[in-house]
């Protein structure tokens, strides 16, 4: 019985544009965006996760779709303990009755503070887990990408995620350096949006600059300029109107954010240590997370650090994998907590 209890403890990447749920034992079991339908009258909860996002842009007046989490970090506290409850319910509804509450272990960003860790970990233990232990989201993403984070040697991981993306170079089970800046897939959207309303005078939804961004967004020079038709409301006559747009236009407006990237790379790489510098440049970078899918990214930043960069073998569930398999290590982050920016108690 102590076996199977031991079964029911999991993962929960927490990221601000999907959550994932890895369970011990079975791999992640729950992948869902981290989205919230309220009603603002009643301030009842009507959707979570896929279903509320079908809702975005199609709600009447008194529903409000929300993402309860900017940046990576928690913006509306209560709606986010009712997401938790929603995953964490979830992802325990086979286990036995006699089954213990569940440890969890939960990814949260490299540069947060200690006010912003607490209220993830409450937030956790409110939806009915039994503890909970904060993982550094890039130390996940590097142990799910199978790099040796264990060993006397230098790993290089960057993890682009919606809210952040996270740099930093990790050895004998911990974080050397860091950096984390909130510049990630979700800027992405907003460049491509900012860009079509200032040169069409077309405003377009979040759903569709994601999808203009999966189809046409490029890093870089573009080799293969492919068009496709957008549809959105006319800013002058307030109709419906469709424009044709290229993929060189979106890597224009993709520029500044792949520079912020390309430049937190640079700044982490100057801050290592000789000896870990020497590991990567053999080792080379590894890219992780929805934004590692940006068409060319990994030829931008190996161009510009003179490194080899790589993209891990599954990098939209990288991060979930790695808060997965960390539960073999609980002890140690009960007593290592290695949340970069806090100070060890």
């Amino acid at each position: 019985m102590g076996r199977f209890s031991l079964s029911q403890d999991f993962g929960i990447d927490l990221g601000t544009a999907n959550t994932l749920v890895f369970v011990k034992n079975k791999g992640v079991v729950l992948r869902e965006p981290t989205v919230v339908a309220k009603n603002m009258q009643t301030g009842d909860i009507e959707a979570v996760g896929s279903q509320a996002r079908n809702m975005i842009g199609r709600t009447p007046g008194n529903i409000s779709v929300v993402r309860p989490m900017k940046d990576g970090v928690i913006a509306d506290y209560d709606t986010t303990a009712v997401l938790m409850k929603y995953y964490i319910k979830n992802a325990m509804k086979n286990r036995s009755f006699f089954a213990r509450k569940p440890n969890v272990m939960i990814c949260v960003p490299s540069g947060i503070t200690m006010v912003e860790e607490r209220a993830v970990i409450d937030a956790t233990k409110q939806a009915g887990a039994k503890d909970a232990f904060p993982i550094a989201e890039p130390f996940a993403a590097a142990i799910g990408a199978g790099l040796p984070v264990w060993e006397p040697t230098g790993s290089m991981i960057v993890d682009i995620g919606g809210g952040t993306t996270e740099v930093a170079v990790i050895s004998l089970g911990g974080i050397v350096t860091s950096q984390s800046i909130r510049k990630a897939g979700d800027n992405m959207d907003e460049a491509i949006i900012y860009y079509i309303r200032k040169h069409y005078n077309l405003m377009i939804g979040e759903r569709s600059a994601e999808s203009i961004k999966m189809d046409l967004g490029t890093a870089g020079e573009v080799t293969e300029d492919i068009e496709m038709d957008i549809r959105g409301r006319d800013l002058l006559t307030g109709l419906p109107k469709t424009i044709m747009i290229t993929a060189k236009e979106i890597a224009v407006s993709l520029r500044d954010t792949v520079e912020s990237i390309v430049n937190a790379v640079k700044t982490t790489l100057e801050k290592t240590p000789p000896e870990l510098s020497a590991d990567i440049v053999e080792r080379g970078i590894v890219l992780s997370g929805g934004g590692a899918l940006l068409r060319n990214l990994d030829k931008v930043i190996s161009e510009e650090t003179e490194m080899p960069v790589f993209i891990a073998d599954d990098p939209l569930d990288s991060v979930a994998i790695g808060t997965g398999k960390s539960l073999e290590y609980i002890q140690h982050f009960r007593s290592h907590p290695n949340v970069s920016s806090r100070t060890t108690e």
